[in-house]
């Protein structure tokens, strides 16, 4: 990665007010450049420009993450990350916070694999990747993060066996999704829309928060 490319990731961490020390950028970069080596042969991501890679990707997952660690209070957190796809954004999560156990759930095959192979080369242990579909899946997460996967009501629906006793579904959107929220059943309850800014990125993104209602 170039100069260039360091100098924006770094004043795109500082822009979120994101603690990331630079040994953890580095790490960033060096995902960054196993996704593009990966995406010539496995088609991991449609985005190919590195530049788009680092505001459409990488910095649009951490624009998550503030909300997320205020959420989190300062405890370890488990997070599973449906539809991962190329690790996005769990293994950037997992990158900037190694505390953190993520696991990645994607149905296709090469891109677990390449998770996995993220998780050793990167040196992530509490980065685990599982090829399967999430609604096969037997153990619960207190969190659960979608970005780009589904409509809210199918991602809820799909992961609610998955969904720990009193945790949050997050779903990274673009523009505020009125019609999928006015679609979800009674018994979910989306309880917050947060506004998300990416830096670099002229586009509207938000963070949608949802629990199961009480009864």
């Amino acid at each position: 990665m170039s100069i260039d490319g360091s100098t924006a990731l770094a004043q795109g961490v500082r822009a979120l007010g994101l603690d990331i020390d630079l040994a953890r950028q580095q790490r960033l970069l060096d995902y960054m450049a196993l996704l593009m080596k990966w995406n010539r042969v496995y088609n991991l991501t449609a985005v190919r420009d590195p530049q788009e890679i680092l505001t459409h990707h990488l910095l649009d997952s951490l624009s998550a993450l503030p909300p997320l660690l205020r959420h989190a209070q300062g405890r370890p957190m488990r997070v599973l990350d449906v539809g991962s796809g190329g690790g996005l954004p769990g293994v950037v999560w997992a990158i900037c916070r190694p505390e953190w156990e993520v696991t990645c759930v994607d149905a296709v095959a090469k891109k677990t694999a390449f998770i996995q192979q993220a998780s050793g080369t990167l040196a992530l242990p509490h980065l685990k990747a599982v090829h399967a579909r999430v609604e096969t899946l037997t153990e619960t997460w207190p969190v659960i993060v979608s970005r780009a996967f589904a409509s809210l009501a199918d991602f809820t629906l799909w992961t609610d066996a998955a969904l720990a006793q009193g945790g949050q579904w997050l779903a990274m959107k673009g523009k505020r999704p009125d019609a999928e929220m006015a679609e979800l059943p009674a018994s979910i309850d989306v309880f917050h829309v947060e506004p998300l800014t990416v830096p670099g990125l002229e586009a509207e993104r938000c963070l949608v928060w949802m629990r199961r209602a009480e009864v």
